[in-house]
């Protein structure tokens, strides 16, 4: 996909999970959108989707997911701690891929005429779509919640929205949607429950306050945890980096005698943002690599471009009287099932390092299932041309060049997962170190399942240069799955 557009839209509603749910489905089901993340709190009475795609079809499922959230919210009878003025409250756009701020800026225009004047709620442009100075920074379309919304529009000409009604919406409210760069919604959750206490932290943290550039805070009582939060916006964690305001959150509650309990992350973070050094010095609570943004990007990418073979599709593929998927194929499923027993146990042993490795090894050998099925029919292809033709033999010749490749690199991946969890072993819990075992024994099979089509292949080919490059890779990859086998 040339042209990639985030949407993170914010919904009223964080204690019905039928609710969420049916905001899922009404991003998922449209055609050239990936589900990123999604979150649910019940204090802040609030949930958060994450979902990317081109322009025309990021503008679909965003507004399908407001329709959804029109009927099914009601601000009437809506109490949580997050300021709102809308059952969807917010739809900001961010581009991420070959698009520009202004792209995003029309997107945002686009989906506020439509839900305008399909769906009668009044459309506030915020941010870079912003029309009026005043109105550009979010917390200024929230002031004073909908009552304070509500009397604005009413008495003054500079509150006019840019799209729907000069009114309120019944249950709906009103919307605000705008443009933006990435954001970092970063919460500190701390050891009180004096919630005047974290709003002072919060005044002494935020930009508008005096405190740190680039940070939005309030402070809320999260009743079900016993605890009070200093919620924050970072939008711009180059100016103000996220160990930056948790140092100073910490400090600030230091000095009232508060100590902090941990802090979180709501949705995705910028890979720039957030090391794994940086996620132990923050004290973040169940982070892992799955919430860095451009990693479930890339996820959603591959998948969407890969057949979308459950494990009950692969065996009846597997078995079915045809060529393809076979051996090769079977050998680098095998790989990435090893692989990711490997990223469990990494991430158990809290071994970040080794995690993003053999998360990207399941991911290449995952790309190789497909690769080898169309290395092995294209060599198929190649023995249907005649004999007679002239072509017919450099065709084959290059057919299996390919076709030992891709099983030659299944091999030497799946060898150098196996060297990645025998490695991680050692010193792990008894229930840990059994799944490591499983895969570095698959992860050896696969090598050595691959190893035997290198054979096959390199053996019929005819062309002595080819023969020439590729036998120095493929004695080094046996040399190496048999000193593994010796380690292990």
């Amino acid at each position: 996909m040339d042209r990639l557009i985030e949407c993170v839209p914010n919904f009223s509603e964080g204690r019905d999970p039928g609710t969420v749910h049916a905001l899922i489905d009404a991003v998922t089901s449209t055609a050239g959108v990936a589900l990123l993340d999604h979150s649910m709190d019940a204090d802040h009475h609030r949930s958060v989707l994450t979902f990317c795609g081109g322009p025309d079809a990021i503008i679909e499922a965003a507004f399908h997911a407001v329709r959804i959230a029109t009927e099914l919210i009601d601000l009437r009878t809506h109490v949580g701690v997050h300021p709102r003025i809308g059952a969807t409250d917010v739809v900001p756009f961010i581009p991420i891929r070959g698009t520009t701020m202004q792209d995003c800026v029309q997107l945002a225009k686009r989906l506020g005429e439509r839900v305008g004047s399909e769906l009668d709620i009044p459309v506030f442009l915020y941010e870079r779509a912003a029309g009026r100075a005043d109105h550009v920074p979010l917390e200024a379309v929230r002031q004073g919640g909908l009552d304070g919304l509500a009397f604005r529009m009413e008495s003054d000409p500079g509150w006019i929205p840019d799209f729907g009604p000069p009114r309120l919406h019944e249950s709906a409210g009103a919307i605000a949607i705008g443009a933006r760069p990435p954001l970092i919604a970063y919460n500190v959750n701390l050891c009180s429950t004096d919630v005047e206490q974290a709003r002072s932290i919060a005044r002494a943290v935020r930009h508008s306050s005096g405190g740190l550039p680039s940070v939005k805070a309030i402070g809320v009582a999260l009743s079900s945890r016993g605890m009070v939060q200093v919620a924050m916006n970072l939008t711009d964690y180059l100016v103000t980096p996220i160990l930056t305001a948790f140092q100073r959150v910490k400090t600030e509650a230091a000095k009232r005698g508060i100590e902090v309990a941990g802090s979180e992350l709501v949705g995705l973070v910028p890979q720039a943002a957030l090391g794994h050094a940086a996620a132990a010095s923050l004290q973040l609570e169940r982070f892992n690599s799955n919430q860095v943004l451009e990693t479930r990007i890339a996820e959603s990418l591959l998948s969407a471009k890969e057949p979308a073979y459950t494990l009950s599709d692969f065996l009846v593929a597997v078995a079915d009287a045809k060529p393809a998927p076979a051996g090769g194929s079977v050998a680098a499923y095998v790989g990435a099932l090893a692989a990711s027993l490997g990223v469990m146990g990494a991430r158990l042993g809290e071994q970040s390092d080794k995690e993003q490795r053999l998360l990207e090894l399941s991911r290449q050998l995952h790309r190789l299932v497909q690769a080898d099925m169309e290395a092995y029919t294209g060599l198929i292809d190649a023995y249907k041309i005649p004999k007679q033709h002239p072509d017919r033999l450099h065709a084959i010749s290059i057919a299996l060049q390919r076709a030992t490749e891709v099983p030659l690199e299944i091999a030497e991946l799946s060898s150098e997962v196996a060297r990645f969890i025998h490695t991680l072993r050692d010193g792990t819990k008894p229930t840990i170190h059994s799944d490591l075992t499983v895969g570095l024994t698959i992860a050896l099979a696969a090598a050595q399942a691959s190893l035997v089509t290198v054979h096959t292949n390199i053996n019929a080919q005819r062309n002595q240069l080819v023969t020439s490059t590729i036998q120095p890779r493929i004695t080094k990859a046996m040399e190496s799955l048999e000193e593994l086998k010796v380690l292990c």
